[in-house]
């Protein structure tokens, strides 16, 4: 791969970027198509190295390897999701808390 093609890469895949894979090419143990994940990096040879949602860390290489970013509708039902996910904590819930204490029965 050309150095430019590298450097185009990194532009496009840069770390923290969502990703989804279409498809894994070669691989003995392939990641099942349309599992998402977090780019870590892009190497020098091109190789962009993601870090799956379901755990599993691998290398994708361009070309043999199809994937694509999230585009921006599906980063924002990604965030809308997790934001359902967190418990949201009241402040009355924090000071109630904090003045329960230990009560002895006798």
């Amino acid at each position: 791969m050309k150095e430019n093609e590298i450097t185009k890469l990194k532009e496009t895949y840069p770390p923290g970027a969502r990703i989804v894979l279409m498809y894994m090419g070669y691989d003995p143990h392939p990641i099942d198509s349309n599992t998402r994940g977090t780019v870590d990096h892009v190497d020098d040879m091109g190789t962009v190295h993601c870090n799956f949602d379901n755990g599993r860390r691998l290398g994708m290489v361009p070309g043999e390897d199809l994937f694509r970013k999230l585009t921006k509708s599906e980063l924002e039902f990604e965030q809308a999701k997790e934001e359902k996910k967190e418990p949201e904590e009241s402040e009355e819930d924090e000071t109630e808390d904090q003045d329960e204490s230990p009560r002895l029965i006798m």
